[in-house]
Parts: C-alpha cells; sequence; structure tokens
C-alpha cells in the first residue's frame, strides 16, 4: 500500500487549532506522506517532528501549489482550518482550493470535528478504498452515474 498524502494547512488564527488536532492524531499522520503550505507546515515540523514538505505561504502561491497536487491527482485529502471570521486578501485561492476538492472528490475537513470523522473512518488507511475520480474524457451523463453510485 502507498502512503496517502495529505495537506495540512491553516490560517494564521486556526494554526494553534490544527496543531493540536495534529498531535491528538500524530500516530495516523506518521504513517501519510505531509505537505503544507509554509509557515503552517513549519509550525507543525517543529513542534510535532512530524516530516512535512512546505510549500509557499497560502498568500504567496502556496494554497495553488496545493492546488496544483489536487489536479494532478496526488493529493488524497485535504486538512484546511481557515478562518471564516477574518477575510484575507487570498479568499479567492481558498475558494479556488475547495471547489478543486468537490471537482476531483478529495475529502477536505475545514473543522476539527469534520477532521476527526475523516482520519477516524475505517476507510480512511484502508488499502481497499478508492475514491471515485471524475473522467473529465467521458460524457457528462457517465461521470454522474458514476458520482450518484454511492
Amino acid at each position: 500500500m502507498s502512503k496517502l498524502t495529505l495537506a495540512l494547512v491553516a490560517h494564521d488564527h486556526k494554526k494553534p487549532e490544527l496543531l493540536a488536532w495534529v498531535k491528538q492524531h500524530i500516530a495516523i499522520l506518521e504513517q501519510c506522506n505531509l505537505v503544507g503550505t509554509g509557515t503552517t507546515g513549519g509550525l507543525i515540523a517543529s513542534e510535532t517532528g512530524l516530516e512535512v514538505t512546505r510549500y509557499k505561504s497560502g498568500p504567496l502561491g502556496g494554497d495553488q501549489q496545493i492546488g496544483a497536487l489536487i489536479a494532478e491527482n496526488k493529493l488524497d485529502a485535504l486538512f484546511f482550518f481557515w478562518d471564516p471570521l477574518n477575510p484575507a486578501p487570498h479568499d479567492p485561492d481558498v475558494k479556488a482550493l475547495l471547489r478543486l476538492c468537490s471537482v476531483w472528490n478529495v475529502p477536505v475537513a475545514c473543522t476539527p470535528a469534520t477532521a476527526d470523522l475523516v482520519i477516524t473512518s475505517p476507510l480512511f488507511l484502508s488499502p481497499d478504498y478508492k475514491p471515485v475520480k471524475p473522467n473529465f474524457k467521458m460524457p457528462l451523463q457517465v461521470n454522474r452515474v458514476l458520482l450518484n453510485a454511492y
């Protein structure tokens, strides 16, 4: 079984919340390849000892780099604790990242409660579980039938 690749991203006011969540689930996260935006990835690596591949800071293109992983089918889940109460100059990038998760059927968790449910699912580390990915070369009607099979 190949390791899952997970992205860990948090806005400034949510970094402590994500860090606490990572520490709570470190045994599972140790079994995965981790990527993150600059500051968040650095914080997680320094506070937990986990190896995190760091991309640029979100506002400097890191969100878009994570989005590229999604579009290239190289990301298995996104844990993005974003701050809905503090507007950020890169809000369009955040929306685009969340949109890509929906387009490519990538699990995304934006709160600790949802993240808990995702990471503790029996399907999460199961080698037998493969989420359906859309095939944009097939007619749209066929994709809808495949995605509605669930």
